[in-house]
């Protein structure tokens, strides 16, 4: 069971939801899937050892063979390649990787070569969490290359808590494509609502089922939980706007190891999805 925890803006608690989730369970894996900004091990403090350098396969073009025909330049719907009346100029940080211009030159004269992106990283020592996490090279803008190769990580025989980045552009589509089922996390305040829509819309065009993660509950107003009852989605938990864990926050502590009764409300996350999935498949 592969399970994402999302949010449709920023600042809603992804990060919280899915830290304390995962310390929750026992034998489960945890990926920080937020790659240009990943934040779990502020709250987990492990050792974390490199395992993959992640690369973008670049075209590098010989200029004693190319022929000048243009066609890798036209082919590109990224700009990364342009053609000048007398060179071809390539721009690296634009390619996308998709090995296209190679196959359209005639000549030959393109050969792909592996450009470093970013970096996975693990835990160096046995933990009953295993956690993993992708960074991003400073400067890079195409995140999605180090989330494909931080989820070829994934054990698929235990279950996974992958933190997603936030938002509903291609990184987070990234991660909620490859879930079984989306926590979606949110406030019940008019920007919190409306970016839960844009959040769920996803969910839906991906055919994932999804449920709600109410966080800070008792501020603002009723609309995200009218909302869900009418849709009927699930509201899995709700986390109230309490002092306590907003100070364990603001230390780097995970609630629930201060407030040991929130483990047993995490794990029952855990059991409403497994239920909710069984009767959608007809178990």
């Amino acid at each position: 069971m592969k399970i994402a925890i999302a949010s449709g803006k920023g600042g809603t608690g992804k990060t919280t939801v899915a830290v304390n989730f995962a310390l929750a369970l026992e034998d489960v894996q945890l990926f920080d899937c937020d790659v240009e900004e990943p934040n779990c091990n502020l709250f987990l403090g492990f050792d974390l050892e490199p395992v993959e350098e992640v690369t973008c396969l670049v075209p590098e073009i010989n200029p004693d063979w190319c022929t000048l025909c243009k066609n890798c330049a036209s082919f590109c719907k990224y700009n990364a390649l342009a053609a000048l009346p007398n060179k071809i100029l390539s721009f690296p940080s634009l390619c996308h990787g998709c090995g296209g211009c190679r196959h359209v030159c005639p000549a030959e004269s393109i050969e792909e070569k592996p450009r470093p992106i970013g970096m996975i990283e693990k835990t160096s020592s046995k933990n009953s969490l295993t956690f993993f996490r992708g960074i991003l090279d400073i400067g890079e803008v195409m995140a999605t290359p180090v989330i494909r190769a931080l989820q070829r990580h994934i054990d698929e025989s235990r279950p996974v808590i992958l933190d997603s980045p936030p938002g509903t552009a291609c990184p987070a589509l990234a991660v909620m494509g490859c879930a079984d089922y989306c926590v979606l996390v949110t406030e019940s305040t008019p920007f919190g609502f409306h970016d839960f829509l844009l959040a769920l819309e996803a969910t839906r065009a991906l055919k994932v089922p999804a449920g709600v993660v109410l966080n800070r509950d008792g501020i603002g107003d009723s609309r995200v939980e009218d909302f869900c009852r009418a849709e009927g989605i699930p509201i899995l938990l709700r986390i109230p706007d309490e002092r306590m864990i907003a100070r364990l926050y603001s230390e780097g502590i995970p609630f629930i190891k201060e407030m040991p009764e929130w483990k047993e409300k995490f794990k029952n996350i855990l059991k409403t999805i497994n239920t909710v999935t069984c009767k959608s498949k007809g178990v």
